[in-house]
């Protein structure tokens, strides 16, 4: 089986996330992003939501992401505090790993946390164990970004 570092590097392509610096989580059951201005609109009779995402808050852009609602939960944050979230389903990519899967993700206010992604154990089940002493053992990821991911 693979192994993670307690950080590694991750990409969210299908949503126009080239990398992001993640925290790998094996506490947490369900993934969370850092999303901001969260707008929900239907997109063909279906509900959608768009949100902005800084991938690393020290230096880059931020990124106008759009993905379909797959449901809406409540969700605790570590201190127990219960919140509802939006939840998006997308695919993802570790490090330098050519292949993504389709991962569950909550849509939080993660501002105040020093990484923008938590990757949950369930995005993880089956495909890597995690070494809690090393750190971006996978790399960078080097995907393209989906084009009009935002429209």
């Amino acid at each position: 089986m693979n192994a993670l570092g307690w950080r590694e590097w991750a990409a969210l392509p299908e949503i126009g996330v080239p990398a992001l610096r993640a925290k790998i989580d094996t506490g947490a059951r369900t993934s969370a992003i850092n999303a901001r201005g969260i707008e929900p609109f239907d997109r063909g009779g279906k509900p959608w939501v768009r949100f902005t995402l800084r991938p690393d808050r020290r230096r880059a852009e931020d990124i106008v992401c759009a993905a379909s609602v797959t449901d809406v939960r409540v969700v605790k944050d570590s201190g127990g505090h219960a919140e509802e979230r939006y939840v998006i389903e997308t695919p993802l990519r570790i490090g330098e790993r050519p292949e993504a899967w389709s991962v569950e993700i909550t849509l939080a206010d993660r501002a105040g946390m020093q990484f923008a992604m938590l990757v949950g154990r369930t995005a993880i089940r089956r495909r890597f164990v995690v070494d809690p002493g090393r750190s971006f053992m996978t790399g960078k990821p080097a995907s393209p970004v989906a084009a009009g991911a935002a429209s």
